[in-house]
Formats: C-alpha cells, sequence, structure tokens
C-alpha cells in the first residue's frame, strides 16, 4: 500500500530525467525533487519508501536513504513509468530495486543468516526476503526521504539526529505513521545507534513495544569499519532477543 500520494506530484520531473545511462547527483539533486532545506541540509523526494508492505513479519529501518538508493529508485521508476504503471506500481518496483541496494544488502543478509533469521521466519535463506519472499519483509528508513548534508549522505551525527529537531520530529513522525499501517505488530531491526534512539523513544512513549525490537544491531554499511566487532560482541544477545519474540 503507498503511505503518500507524493509521487503525482513529481512524475512530470521523473519523466524528464535523463532517459538513458546511470543517474547522477546534478541529475537528481534538483530544486525540482527537493523537498527542503535548511542551511546545508537538503531533503530530497525518492519513491520506494512511500510503498509499505503492510502484511510483513520483518520490519528493518535505516537512518535514510544515501544517494546509490536514490539513484536506483529513480531509475526503477522512470522505468517503470515508461512501461505504464500506476503510482502504487512504480513505488513497489522503486522499493524491489532500492531497499539496502549494494554491498549493504549483502551485509545485511550475511549477518540475518547468521543470526538464525530464515529458521525463525520458515525460509531458506535471508536473500529470499528480496527475492521471493519480499512481502515478508518491509524496509523503510526514520528519515524516509534521502537527507544530505553539503550534498554527502548524511550519517545522523552532523547534524545531531535527536539534537536537530526538525529532524527528529520528522523521523518520529515518519516511522510511527508506517507502524500504524501494519495490522499485527512486525518484529523490528533498527539499523545502527541512531535509528535505534529513535525507536527507544517511541518505546517510551507506548507506540512500540520494546520487546518487538531486535536492540544492538550494528549498522551494515561497509563504511562502519567496527560492524564485524560490534556484531560479534553483540550476537549471542540478540539471538536471545529472537527466540523470545518468535516463541
Amino acid at each position: 500500500m503507498l503511505l503518500s500520494s507524493a509521487l503525482s506530484t513529481f512524475r512530470r520531473a521523473i519523466r524528464s530525467l535523463p532517459a538513458d545511462g546511470r543517474l547522477t547527483r546534478e541529475d537528481l539533486l534538483i530544486p525540482e525533487l527537493r523537498l527542503s532545506a535548511d542551511g546545508l541540509v537538503e531533503t530530497f523526494y525518492a519513491p520506494h519508501n512511500d510503498y509499505v508492505h503492510s502484511s510483513a513479519s520483518l520490519f528493518i529501518v535505516g537512518l535514510t536513504p544515501g544517494f546509490t538508493q536514490m539513484r536506483i529508485a529513480y531509475e526503477a521508476a522512470r522505468h517503470a513509468m515508461d512501461q505504464g504503471l500506476g503510482d502504487e506500481a512504480v513505488c513497489l518496483r522503486a522499493k524491489e530495486a532500492a531497499s539496502f541496494a549494494g554491498s549493504l544488502r549483502a551485509n545485511l543478509i550475511s549477518m540475518l543468516d547468521e543470526m538464525g533469521m530464515p529458521e525463525y521466519l520458515g525460509i531458506r535463506t535471508s536473500e529470499a526476503l528480496f527475492g521471493t519472499e519480499r512481502e515478508m519483509l518491509h524496509t523503510s528508513s526514520v528519515l524516509r526521504y534521502p537527507v544530505f548534508v553539503n550534498r554527502a549522505n548524511y550519517n545522523g551525527s552532523h547534524p545531531s539526529l535527536m539534537g536537530t529537531p526538525s529532524l527528529r520530529d520528522t523521523a518520529l513522525a515518519s516511522i510511527t505513521q508506517e507502524l500504524s499501517v501494519f495490522p499485527d505488530r512486525p518484529f523490528i531491526i533498527p539499523l545502527g545507534i541512531a535509528v535505534e534512539s529513535v525507536l527507544r523513544l517511541l518505546a517510551e512513549q507506548g507506540v512500540l513495544d520494546a520487546g518487538q525490537c531486535l536492540w544492538g544491531f550494528p549498522h551494515p554499511s561497509g563504511a562502519n569499519g567496527h560492524r564485524h566487532k560490534q556484531f560479534a560482541a553483540r550476537k549471542a544477545e540478540m539471538k536471545k532477543s529472537l527466540r523470545r519474540y518468535f516463541s
């Protein structure tokens, strides 16, 4: 299902993007696709996180789409539009292509497999969550649309996510809206400390149950050079959390 009708506002701009080749920052970080700007902090539209797999039993939450995800989402959306698809189908195609795309997805799959997630979901491998079993997984970000600082991917700390009212309020409102569309509570994996801080606050506010979250999961990005050490140190406790929830 769609969370918003935002895509209809940007259809013309998307159809005007270069038709051939890989899209660049110069193609996408343009006023026609920008949602807001506050100094060096800019937020741009991207279509993939407007789609929600509301029947999913697993919800993986990132910080904000990086440029790679944004680019892949737009390329998939443009192709879907060329096929004459409607807004919901366009956003779904973009989501399937862009969700945690690249090495981030490969690292995430490996970590989920190592924790034994497939056994709890009744699938052979976590890779199926991005393929044949896609309906079991919902992916999104606390900052649903791509945020850049001085045109670089936002990392959650400069400026501080929880210390910047506009970013904090956007994150809280966005995830609260997404959680409200699930008929059954999904198991939630926040990726990294910044995302976890948002969900812990929502747990304190009673928006979600702390027991449905896997606390301590390191961000799987290759830029997180400590992820292997962090994962090894926390794996045993995270496995206990999985057993408690799925039992």
